[in-house]
C-alpha cells in the first residue's frame, strides 16, 4: 500500500468516525476505517468500488 493517498469521506460526522478511501494507485481502490487505520484495509477493483458507490447514492 506504499504511495497511497488517503482522504476522509465527504459525509464524515465531525466526531471524526468515518472512513479513508485511496483510489490514486492503479487497479485498486482502498478502504480504512479513520478510527483504527493500523487495523486493516479493504481492496475493491475500481468497477467494484463504483459499483458500490453508485448502490450508496440510490439509499
Amino acid at each position: 500500500m506504499t504511495g497511497a493517498v488517503w482522504h476522509k469521506s465527504s459525509r464524515s460526522d465531525a466526531d471524526g468516525n468515518c472512513v479513508e478511501v485511496a483510489d490514486n494507485l492503479p487497479g485498486v481502490v482502498l478502504v480504512r476505517d479513520t478510527k483504527d487505520r493500523d487495523g486493516g484495509t479493504l481492496a475493491f477493483g475500481p468497477a467494484a468500488w463504483q459499483a458500490f458507490v453508485e448502490l450508496t447514492k440510490q439509499h
